[in-house]
């Protein structure tokens, strides 16, 4: 066999036996072993180059070390050992950031290297995947030139000889000649090389008083140098006020002539100085601020519930003492619902009595987190890191332009980008997923620093270019305008090609496949067999680079399908530098961008492994999975996840939540929820998409008890709060009194509760920043919950010391000290993207307690409740941001169909919760009554449905019947139904006022309210019953996401007509009381003795039942207003078979005039 020379470490294997799954071998840890790819030419690969090129072949070696042959990292000197320790950290760096990583169950972590990721050019940009540049023009060596921070290429010798740095330090190392003129290399005047590199890992520095002032800073500002004050430091005392350091010349007390210099301000470019600043006022001010509903609103609002409470009991009373004898089944039936209802409204309204509104200060944020103090001397941002998840299945359903628009909202958002990483599981495995986000953040490097640049909102392109007004309002810069054309014309570039992909796939497919099936064909002959036999050649699904795709394949095959494909990890933007990088003045540029930071967040594409046999878990697996990897990569101590179809509409959307994180008692709020927005509704919203009654009233007075539900998407996480873990300090609340305590003014500070600290819970992570033994550390932590991996556990009390607030007041007590986060994270290494893959396999959550009290929690289609559910129950706060701007907005089904499957898969949820231990009535004592009751409510609502159906039929059951559900029109019953009507009018007034809503579109929630409740929550029901009580299984549905790409009617999917099962019981309550009406009229009319008071008292509650299915019945009628033919049979059978059904069990005696009887 021949092949050529060996090429620098490009594919490295790291070794995940099953028996220990957080084992894995590096390639510095074999014996000192390290690894090289050899590539090979197949001769026979030329019949195809006209169309596919030559395919490379390759396999994996381990080369040992021999007295000639020495890995990165041995030398004999010093210096040496330095440079390849830098060389070797950078080409690990490379590696990490061009290469694909696969692996799973009993099975190799492998990666491979991406010569380019899609068909199109690769990306120059410096944290991009698969950049190009030219290649080392030594012999036998493939690798990337030497390329400064910008990604231009450099040259260490006047000849232009262009070479890798790899082959540079070896030229250096045998005499330091250039190979290409033979010179020697210029000496450097500089004490460091500057073609190689010197990055060293920094570590997590300790409290900022071990360090010494900058001398800049000494310059500016006089400290205390004083040998007492070293002595305060040194004690850590907390109750030391570190907003009250004076400032003072060296050796005596007092301000002296202490001042801080005028001097622009980075960010505003105001002139800023010329006094002390006043720290101990910043140290105080806070982030938050809860700003209480007008009791002119809210105290009548409570008055209201109490008055129209009070009326449905005299009501209840009344009517259960005066039963109709001439109907009693009806006057019965209407009874039970009425109770019904009753209590159904008393569980949603109860916890709706405390709502409140909040705020934030970014002012604030930016001046205690980013700018120049004694603890933070650089300057340089302290804010904790987030870790962004986003969600996607199927490309099929979630469109994968949708997805990449929401990508680049969230790296261009307004956060420091070194403190970013965002992450999107493919839960479906899908080449054209991966392919879309290789596309994404290619284009991300234009469209990033024009967001920067121009302050662009909102930063989703698809979104921005789509908006209507004057672009240039409110722009300053002289070059707006070219800049926008062309990146207006990139961006249309960019959708042409993400609208290509599956085109370029499928023939990039079938033109390797060919290729393969003809080789096939040449082995068969050449064997002697038989021409005329079948070829058993796979058909794969080719990656750009000419190798398989790991994933899923188009015509899947073993480990290559839906469900059955190894763990794929690329890191797309490979982690930023923590200085910021302007642009260069090359006027190829597309933009410019000398005064703009190009560096990007970071990106990493991630599928986990599936297997045939094991329980996914669907959407809560997938976060799960995300949990764990992104715990190893970045370790963000926050993490925010959104759906594939929400995007970033206001760039500050981040600082807000981190306001309330890092706010004095921030350590006890588990999650931030921000509201649900949505475009692309219809302009009259027939269907209620918006929902806003529950984003903004319910879940603002949910936002006065203990905190608001999770709701799927649009939330910020403390990482550790999701690891079952307790909070630093809670409360019991046993009685209802303690419950109802935030109704009564000063009662909560009147009575006396136990305030318990969780010190036993933090032990761990304390101990682990003072340093204590590392096996103690794993002995306390039992891998048994998070499972084997060493280095998921050790990320734990780090993500915990991060995501404390700042200790910079004696009021936090637990809290991390100022400058703890200014330092840059440990760069990435193929060891620990080898660590990610190995926790993300099928194996790795067995016997373990992830999805059953770790993480996001398991057993439900309404995972995102359940999980909410648990974390109040351990006595968490959460906390709902409505900012001024809305934070996120994203997609919602406007088709009828598909609305009622969405409110399927909720109502089933719900139901599923019920009958769970996740009900609110089993909640613990950790959790407010009124919070409680909320959570017991979810699990109720759904049954609510039942009697719904039954009130629905009663008044054309009366209409039939000629009855009614009392016996006489009392003058009783109509003031309690009087009092009843306006009490509720009255209601609905004072919650619009308060929770900011229209009258229009509570109007619109009571409609969808009875739509829903007489279809899709009779179903769910039904399905949760057949699951409690036979255990078959609920098969999830997932929503469509709506892509209105090539449209010329925004809202043509609201007028197709989709026949589902869902619709024949709403149907069938609309015709019903439509021929009851009539027949009622007539029966009435030709009567001889009338009885006005039934029909009206009928026609009354029919008409109210026939408004509220209105929509559903406009609905059905589309564009056109025609009816499928289905659906008019399927109503008129049930229809008529009712009412025949009724005429042959009581016939009534009532004759027309005309002489027939009915």
């Amino acid at each position: 066999m021949s092949s050529s020379a060996p090429s620098r470490a490009v594919n490295r294997s790291f070794r995940n036996p099953s028996s220990n799954p957080a084992a894995f071998v590096d390639s510095s840890d074999v014996s000192n072993a390290y690894f090289r790819r050899i590539v090979r030419d197949d001769s026979t690969d030329l019949d195809m180059a006209s169309e596919v090129g030559s395919v490379n072949g390759g396999y994996t070696v381990v080369i040992p070390p021999t007295p000639d042959n020495q890995p990165m990292g041995s030398g004999n000197d010093s210096v040496s050992d330095h440079m390849d320790r830098t060389i070797a950290m950078k080409a690990e760096q490379q590696m990490v950031s061009s290469s694909i990583f696969t692996g799973g169950f009993n099975s190799m972590t492998k990666s491979h290297m991406l010569d380019k990721m899609t068909d199109g050019a690769a990306d120059d940009h410096p944290q991009m995947a698969g950049s190009r540049g030219a290649t080392c023009r030594m012999n036998g060596c493939d690798g990337k030139v030497i390329r400064d921070e910008r990604g231009e290429e450099l040259s260490p010798c006047e000849c232009n000889f262009k070479i890798c740095r790899d082959c540079y330090a070896d030229a250096c190392k045998a005499g330091g000649r250039c190979p290409g003129c033979k010179e020697l290399y210029r000496p450097n005047d500089d004490d460091e090389d500057p073609y190689l590199p010197q990055t060293t890992p920094l570590s997590l520095p300790a409290p900022p008083e071990a360090h010494h002032v900058e001398p800049r800073l000494d310059r500016r500002l006089s400290l205390v140098k004083s040998k007492k004050h070293s002595q305060q430091l040194s004690m850590r005392n907390p109750e030391f006020d570190h907003a009250n350091w004076l400032y003072e010349t060296k050796g005596t007390y007092g301000f002296g002539n202490a001042v801080w210099p005028k001097e622009p301000d980075p960010y505003t470019g105001v002139m800023t100085g010329g006094s002390v600043p006043d720290f101990k006022d910043r140290a105080r001010r806070p982030l938050t601020r809860k700003v209480k509903v007008p009791a002119g609103i809210l105290s009548p609002y409570r008055l209201l519930v109490v008055v129209r409470f009070a009326a449905l009991v005299l009501f209840l009373m009344w009517r259960i003492t005066h039963p109709n004898t001439d109907a009693m089944w009806l006057w019965g039936m209407s009874i039970v619902c009425e109770i019904w209802f009753t209590f159904s409204w008393v569980l949603d309204q109860l916890p709706k009595l405390c709502p409140v509104n909040r705020a934030t200060d970014l002012v604030v944020l930016k001046d205690k987190f980013e700018q120049l103090s004694p603890e933070n001397p650089s300057g340089l941002s302290d804010l904790p890191g987030i870790d962004i998840f986003v969600s996607t299945a199927d490309p099929e359903k979630e469109p994968p332009l949708v997805t990449a628009n929401t990508i680049l909202s969230i790296l261009a958002a307004e956060y420091p980008v070194e403190k970013l990483a965002c992450y999107l599981s493919d839960d479906g495995g899908a080449l054209l997923t991966f392919e879309a986000m290789a596309e994404a953040a290619s284009f991300a490097r234009i469209w990033i620093p024009f967001c920067r640049k121009h302050a662009i909102e909102p930063r989703n392109p698809e979104s921005y270019f789509n908006l209507k007004g004057d672009p240039t309002k409110n722009k300053v810069r002289h070059d707006f305008v070219k800049d926008r054309r062309r990146v207006k014309r990139e961006y249309d570039e960019f959708k042409v090609r993400i609208n290509g992909l599956p085109e370029s796939i499928r023939r990039r497919s079938d033109a390797y496949n060919a290729h393969e099936d003809i080789k096939a064909k040449r082995h068969q002959v050449e064997n002697g067999l038989d021409p005329s036999e079948p070829l058993n050649v796979l058909k794969a699904t080719w990656m750009a680079d000419g190798t398989h795709w790991p994933g899923t394949w188009t015509t899947p095959s073993l480990e290559h399908g839906k469900g059955d494909h190894a763990g794929i990890i690329q890191v797309m933007l490979a982690p930023p530098s923590y200085e910021p990088l302007f642009g260069s003045e090359n006027e190829e540029n597309l933009i410019d961008t000398t005064e703009v930071d190009i560096r990007l967040p970071m990106l990493v594409y991630v599928s986990r492994e599936k297997r045939p046999g094991y329980d996914h878990n669907k959407k809560a697996g997938a976060m799960n999975a995300l949990v764990r990897s992104s715990a190893i990569m970045s370790n963000g101590p926050f993490i925010l996840n959104l759906d594939c179809d929400h995007y970033v509409y206001n760039s500050m959307a981040f600082r807000e939540g981190i306001c309330f994180m890092m706010d004095r008692g921030g350590e006890n709020i588990c999650y931030v929820q921000f509201p649900q927005r949505f475009e692309g509704i219809d302009p009259s919203d027939r269907y209620a998409n918006h929902n806003t009654v529950f984003f903004d009233g319910n879940m603002r007075a949910l936002d006065g008890l203990q905190g608001p539900m999770y709701v799927g998407t649009g939330c910020m996480f403390r990482r550790i709060s999701l690891y079952a873990f307790d909070p630093p300090r809670y409360k019991d609340h046993g009685g209802l009194c303690s419950g109802l305590c935030c109704c009564c003014a000063g009662s909560s500070r009147r009575r006396r509760k136990q305030v318990h600290s969780n010190t036993k819970k933090m032990e761990l992570d304390s101990a682990s920043m003072m340093g204590e033994d590392e096996e103690d550390q794993e002995m306390q932590l039992v891998p048994k919950k998070f499972g084997n991996s060493s280095s998921f556990l050790m990320s734990i009390p780090r993500a915990e010391f991060q995501g404390r607030p700042l200790a910079d007041h004696p009021g936090i007590k637990f809290g991390r000290p100022p400058g703890a986060l200014t330092v840059q994270r440990e760069p990435l290494d193929p060891a620990t993207i080898a660590e990610a893959i190995s926790v993300i396999s099928c194996w790795y959550e067995d016997k373990t307690e992830w999805g059953n009290s770790v993480g996001w929690i398991y057993g439900s289609v309404t995972e995102d409740v359940v999980t909410g559910f648990r974390m109040h129950d351990r006595g968490w706060r959460s906390v709902y941001c409505v900012t001024k701007r809305d934070a996120f907005r994203g997609s919602a089904p406007i088709n009828l169909t598909d609305r009622l499957q969405q409110v399927l898969r909720w109502a089933t949820g719900s139901v599923e919760i019920f009958f769970s231990r996740n009900n609110g009535l089993l909640a613990g004592s950790r959790m407010k009554i009124l919070q409680r009751i909320a959570y017991t409510n979810v699990g109720i609502y759904p049954f609510t449905s039942i009697f719904l159906m039954v009130y629905c039929f009663l008044p054309a059951l009366s209409l039939f019947t000629d009855q009614f559900i009392v016996q006489t029109l009392d003058v009783f019953f109509l003031i309690y139904l009087l009092v009843i009507t306006l009490t509720l009018c009255m209601l609905a007034v004072l919650e619009v006022k308060w929770a900011g809503i229209t009258l229009e579109e509570w109007w619109r929630n009571e409609q969808f309210w009875v739509i829903g409740g007489t279809s899709a929550h009779i179903a769910a029901v039904l399905q949760g019953l057949l699951k409690v009580v036979a255990g078959i299984d609920i098969s999830f549905t997932l929503t469509t996401k709506a892509s209105t790409e090539g449209e010329t009617d925004e809202f043509a999917d609201l007028y197709v007509v989709k026949w589902s099962a869902l619709m024949i019981l709403p149907l069938t309550i609309v015709m019903v009381n439509m021929i009851a009406i009539a027949v009622a009229i007539a029966r009435t009319i030709y009567s001889s003795d009338p009885s006005w008071s039934k029909l009206l008292g009928g026609v009354f509650f029919s008409l109210w039942v026939l408004m509220h299915l209105y929509p559903f019945a406009k609905g059905l009628m589309g564009r056109r207003g025609r009816l499928p033919t289905i659906v008019w049979v399927w109503a008129g059978l049930i229809s008529i078979t009712i009412s025949l059904l009724w005429v042959a069990i009581s016939n009534p005696q009532n004759q027309f005039s005309s002489g027939f009887s009915l």
